[in-house]
C-alpha cells in the first residue's frame, strides 16, 4: 500500500475515491494495526511531507482510537494494548510527542489528539508515566508552538469521558496545573498560547479539587483567572468566564470571599463588554449562580425532610447582586438582532435566559424592578424596548408568588393581547410567547370568561399572520390547550365554547397548498392535536367529523407520491403525511372505541401510505403510531387487519439499517399482542423470529435489547399459556442479558443498565403470569435464575423506582404461581424481606410502586397456605 497515495486519496472530494480509500486504512489496520500505527506515526512526524499529507495521517490515526460505542471504544483500545508491542509503543509515543514540537500548526493539532487518544487508555494503567512531566516541560521551556500544542493536548487529555481515566487525572492534579497556570499568566506573552491554557484549565478544574481546597493556591488561580478577563483579547477573555462558570458550579463552597472582592464587578464589566462572546460567558455566570443556589435550596429541603442537618453552604449571592445585575439585564434585552434565526444564542436571548433563572432563585423580589423597566418601555416608540418590555414581563412568570403576579397578568392581559397587532413582528412573537408563559405557569390569572375569548382570537390571528409567529403561537396555544382541559372525562370545559371556531380556523391555515409555508402548517396541525386531545365530551360530534377532513386530506396525498421530481417534492409530501397521520392518531385516542365506524378507511389510507412512501421515509413512524392507537381502541376487532397490515410490521421488525424504526415496530408488536390477547397467536412465531433476529445484531441488538425483552413479557400476557413453546429460548436470552454489570461500563450508560434490567424483569413477570394459568410447572427450571437475578437487583446501588417495582410483581406473581409454597424458603429469604420491606417504606417512591410492595408481601405470606390470587401484579 503507498500512505502517501492512499492518504491523499481519503482528502479527495469523490466519494467513492475517498470510500475506497478509508476501507484500504481500515483494512491495514486489521491485517498490522502495529505497523499501520507506525506508519502513519512515522507520516505525522515528517517534516518533509505536505501538510494535508500529515494532516490525513492525524485524522486516520485519531480514528483508530475513535468510537461513538462504548463497546466499540474498548475494543479499539485493547488493540492498542494486546496487538501493539512495547518497542512500537515507545517509537510511537515519541514520534507523536515529537510532533507536537512541528511549526505546522495542524500537524501538531493532529498530535495533540493522537496523544490524548493514548493517553485516555494509558495513564489509568500507569503506563506512560513521563507524559505529564514531558508535558509541563514542554509549557515551561518550549517555543511558543510547543507551548500552546502541549496545552492543546492537557485540554483534550482533560475533557476525555472515559470514567477510569477522569478518575486517575486526579494524581496528576500538580502536574496539569502547574502547566495550565503558567500558560495562563498575565506574564505569558503569546496570546495563542495564554488561550489554550485557560481553555485546558477549564477542562481540568474537576480534577484539582485537592488543590482547590488550599487557600494559597486556590488565590493564585483565582487571581491568574481573574486577570485573564481584563487580557484585551476576546477568545481569552471569554475562556476566562468559561472557566469562572465551571468553578462556581464546581466549588460553590469557596466562592463567597471572591464573590465579594472581584467576581461581581467583573462580571457586571463582562456583562457591557462589547465582544458578543465575552458578554454572553458573563451572563452566563450569573445563570450558573442560579442555577447551582436553586440546586441548593432543593437539595436542602430535602435533607431536611428526611431530618438530615447536614446542609449544603448557602450565601444568597443572586438575592445580594440582584439590584445591580437585574437593571443590566434588562438593558441587554433590548439587544435584539432582527435578521438573527429563531435557533441563534446572542446577548438577548442570553439575557432572557438569565432573567427567568433569576426570577426562580431570587422570587417576588424581582418583581418591581422589572416592572418598573415594563412601564417606562411598553410604549417605546423603539421597537428593540417594547420587545424587551413584553420579553421581561414574560420571564418573571415562574418564581415569584402566583398571588403577586395575578392581579399584574390581569391588569396586563388586555395590554398583550392588543400588542399582538404590534408593527414589529419580533414584539407580536415575544407578545405571544409571553402568552404561552402565563397559560403555563399562572393560568388562573386568566378568566374564561374575560379573557379567553380575545386570547385565543388574537394567538389565532398570530398563527395565520406570519411564519415568524408560528412556534410562539402554538406554544401559546397548546399551553392554553392543556390548561383549560377541566377534569378527565368532563362534559364541558372552558374550550367548548371555542372549539368549533378553533378548528375551522386551524383547518383554514393547513388548507395552504404544498408550496406553502412548511413550518406554518406543521404548527397548525400541532395545535389541533392539542385541542383535539384536550377535547371535552361535548366536543366530541365535532372531533368525529373532523376524522372526515383529515382522511380526506391523507388520501389526496397518495397520487402526490407520483408527482415528486425533487428531494424538496418528498420533502414537503412527508410533512405533510406526518401531519396529517399525527393529527389522525390524535383522533383516535380521543374518540377510542367510537372510531370504529371509520375504522375500515383507516386502516385503507395507512396501508396505501405505507406501500406509496420510499426508504428512509420518517413517515412509517407515524403511521405504527397510529396504527398502534387504532388498535388500543379495536382490540380484538383490530384483528381483521392483521394480514394486510403484517407483511410491513415484519418489514420495519428486520430493519437494522433503520434502528428507530425497527424500535417503533416493536412497540406496536406489543401494543398489538396487548389489544388482540390470544387472537395474536397465530402472528407470533414470526414476531418471535424477527426479535430474536434482531436480538443477533450486535450493535442494532443491543441497542433495542431492553425493549425487545418488554414486548417478550407483553406477549407473553396476550397468549397466556400458549407463551410456552417459546419459554426456554427467551429464558436463555433473558440468562444472557443478566450477566451485565456496570462494573466496567461507562456513566453514560447506566440509563441503558437500568432499562434492560427493567425489560428482563418485565419479560419474566409476563411470563409468570402466562404460565399461572396452568402451566405453572413449566416455570420450575427457570426460578433459581429469577430469584437469583432478583438477589443481583436487591445487592446492586444501580437501581432506580420503576426497576424495584417491575421486581416487587415480579416476587409477587413468582410466589403467586406457587401458592403451596414450593419456593417459600427463597422467597422469605433475608434479602428478599428486607428489599420488600425497604420499596413498602420508601417515603421517596410513589403509592402506586409501595402498594406493588405491599402486595407480594402479601402473596408471599400465603406461602404453604395454598391460598393464591387472580389478580396478578396489574399493579406493576
Amino acid at each position: 500500500m503507498n500512505v502517501n497515495q492512499v492518504l491523499e486519496s481519503t482528502l479527495s472530494p469523490d466519494a467513492s475515491t475517498r470510500n475506497n480509500a478509508e476501507q484500504q486504512l481500515l483494512q491495514a489496520a486489521e491485517v498490522d494495526f502495529s505497523g499501520y500505527v507506525s506508519t502513519l506515526a512515522h507520516e505525522l512526524a515528517n517534516e518533509q511531507a505536505q501538510p494535508h499529507i500529515r494532516s490525513a495521517a492525524g485524522i486516520a490515526l485519531k480514528n483508530s482510537f475513535s468510537a461513538r460505542e462504548y463497546a466499540r471504544l474498548r475494543d479499539l483500545q485493547l488493540r492498542w494494548r494486546e496487538r501493539v508491542g512495547a518497542d512500537v509503543k515507545i517509537s510511537v509515543k515519541g514520534l507523536a510527542l515529537q510532533t507536537l514540537a512541528s511549526k505546522d500548526s495542524r500537524a501538531g493539532q493532529s498530535a495533540a489528539q493522537f496523544v490524548a487518544s493514548i493517553a485516555a487508555i494509558e495513564i489509568p494503567r500507569n503506563e506512560w508515566p513521563e507524559l505529564m512531566p514531558a508535558l509541563v516541560q514542554n509549557v515551561g521551556e518550549g517555543e511558543d508552538h510547543l507551548k500552546q500544542a502541549s496545552l492543546v493536548t492537557i485540554g483534550y487529555i482533560c475533557e476525555g469521558e472515559d470514567t477510569e481515566l477522569r478518575d486517575s487525572l486526579v494524581q496528576h492534579s500538580n502536574a496539569i496545573l502547574t502547566a495550565v497556570v503558567q500558560g495562563a499568566r498575565k506574564e505569558e506573552t503569546n496570546p495563542d498560547v495564554r488561550y489554550a491554557a485557560i481553555v485546558a484549565l477549564s477542562d481540568s478544574l474537576e480534577f484539582v479539587r485537592t488543590n482547590f481546597e488550599n487557600e494559597g493556591e486556590r488565590n493564585y488561580i483565582m487571581q491568574v483567572i481573574c486577570e485573564a478577563t481584563q487580557s484585551g483579547d476576546s477568545r481569552i477573555e471569554s475562556g476566562a468566564y468559561g472557566c469562572l462558570n465551571r468553578i462556581m458550579a464546581l466549588y460553590y463552597d469557596k466562592m463567597r470571599f471572591y464573590m465579594e472582592k472581584a467576581l461581581f464587578g467583573l462580571t457586571i464589566l463582562g456583562m457591557k463588554n462589547q465582544e458578543e462572546d465575552v458578554a454572553k460567558l458573563a451572563i452566563e455566570f450569573w445563570c450558573t449562580v442560579c442555577e447551582e443556589e436553586l440546586a441548593i435550596e432543593d437539595d436542602n429541603a430535602l435533607t431536611q425532610a428526611e431530618g438530615g442537618t447536614e446542609l449544603r453552604q448557602y450565601f444568597n449571592f443572586a438575592r445580594v447582586a440582584a439590584r445591580e445585575v437585574i437593571p443590566v439585564l434588562l438593558e441587554l434585552l433590548a439587544q435584539q438582532d432582527e435578521d438573527s434565526a429563531e435557533e441563534d444564542y446572542n446577548i438577548s436571548r442570553a439575557a432572557y435566559q438569565c432573567l427567568q433563572l433569576f426570577a426562580q432563585a431570587v422570587g417576588s423580589d424581582i418583581v418591581q424592578t422589572v416592572l418598573g423597566f415594563v412601564e417606562r418601555n411598553l410604549r417605546h416608540a423603539d421597537w428593540h424596548w417594547r420587545d424587551a418590555a413584553v420579553s421581561a414581563f414574560g420571564a418573571i412568570m415562574e418564581g415569584p408568588e402566583e398571588k403577586m403576579l395575578e392581579p399584574l397578568i390581569k391588569q396586563a392581559l388586555p395590554v398583550l393581547i392588543q400588542m399582538m397587532d404590534d408593527t414589529a413582528v419580533q414584539v407580536k412573537d415575544s407578545a405571544a410567547y409571553t402568552l404561552g408563559r402565563i397559560c403555563e405557569n399562572v393560568s388562573d390569572a386568566i378568566d374564561p370568561q374575560t379573557h379567553l375569548a380575545p386570547l385565543v382570537g388574537s394567538l389565532f390571528t398570530g398563527l395565520s399572520s406570519n411564519p415568524k409567529m408560528a412556534g410562539s403561537c402554538c406554544w401559546a396555544l397548546m399551553n392554553l390547550a392543556d390548561r383549560f382541559a377541566g377534569e378527565p372525562g368532563a362534559h364541558v370545559n372552558p374550550l367548548s365554547p371555542h372549539f368549533p371556531d378553533s378548528v375551522t380556523h386551524i383547518l383554514r391555515v393547513t388548507e395552504s397548498s404544498p408550496e406553502g409555508d412548511a413550518q406554518l402548517r406543521m404548527a397548525a396541525y400541532e395545535v389541533l392535536n392539542a385541542f383535539v386531545t384536550n377535547a371535552a365530551i361535548d366536543s366530541l360530534p365535532i372531533v368525529a367529523k373532523l376524522s372526515d377532513i383529515v382522511l380526506q386530506r391523507l388520501e389526496g396525498t397518495i397520487p402526490m407520491q407520483q408527482q415528486i421530481v425533487s428531494v424538496d417534492d418528498r420533502n414537503i409530501l412527508e410533512e405533510i403525511q406526518t401531519s396529517l397521520t399525527s393529527a389522525l392518531l390524535a383522533i383516535i385516542q380521543r374518540l377510542e372505541g367510537e372510531i370504529k365506524p371509520q375504522s375500515d378507511r383507516i386502516m385503507h389510507v395507512l396501508l396505501q401510505v405505507l406501500n406509496s412512501v420510499g426508504a428512509k421515509s420518517s413517515v412509517p413512524d407515524t403511521v405504527f403510531a397510529t396504527v398502534g392507537a387504532l388498535a388500543n381502541a379495536l382490540e380484538e376487532d383490530f384483528s381483521k387487519y392483521m394480514d394486510s397490515f403484517a407483511p410491513f410490521l415484519y418489514k420495519a421488525l428486520g430493519n437494522r439499517e433503520e434502528p428507530a424504526l425497527c424500535a417503533m415496530a416493536i412497540g406496536l408488536v406489543s401494543d398489538i399482542t396487548r389489544s388482540l390477547g390470544e387472537v395474536s397467536q397465530p402472528y407470533c412465531d414470526a414476531f418471535m423470529n424477527y426479535l430474536l433476529q434482531t436480538l443477533s445484531g450486535t450493535s442494532t441488538g443491543n441497542q433495542l435489547r431492553p425493549a425487545i425483552l418488554q414486548c417478550f413479557g407483553d406477549m407473553a400476557q396476550a397468549i397466556g399459556p400458549h407463551f410456552e413453546k417459546y419459554l426456554s429460548v427467551v429464558a436463555q436470552v433473558l440468562n444472557q442479558s443478566s450477566t451485565m454489570t456496570l462494573t466496567d461500563g461507562a456513566f453514560e450508560m447506566f440509563d441503558y443498565f437500568i432499562s434492560l434490567r427493567e425489560g428482563i424483569l418485565d419479560a419474566w413477570d409476563g411470563a409468570i403470569l402466562a404460565m399461572k394459568q396452568g402451566k405453572a410447572d413449566s416455570l420450575r427450571p427457570y426460578v433459581e435464575s429469577i430469584v437469583k437475578f432478583l438477589h443481583l437487583v436487591a445487592q446492586d446501588p444501580n437501581r432506580s423506582e420503576a426497576l424495584l417495582r417491575a421486581a416487587m410483581g415480579v416476587v409477587g406473581d413468582l410466589a403467586d404461581a406457587f401458592p403451596g409454597g414450593d419456593y417459600g424458603e427463597a422467597l422469605r429469604a433475608e434479602w428478599m424481606t428486607q428489599l420488600v420491606r425497604e420499596v413498602r417504606s420508601s417515603q421517596e417512591y410513589s403509592a402506586r410502586t409501595k402498594e406493588t410492595a405491599r402486595w407480594a408481601r402479601e402473596q408471599i405470606k400465603r406461602q404453604g397456605t395454598g391460598q393464591g390470587t387472580a389478580q396478578g401484579s396489574q399493579l406493576s
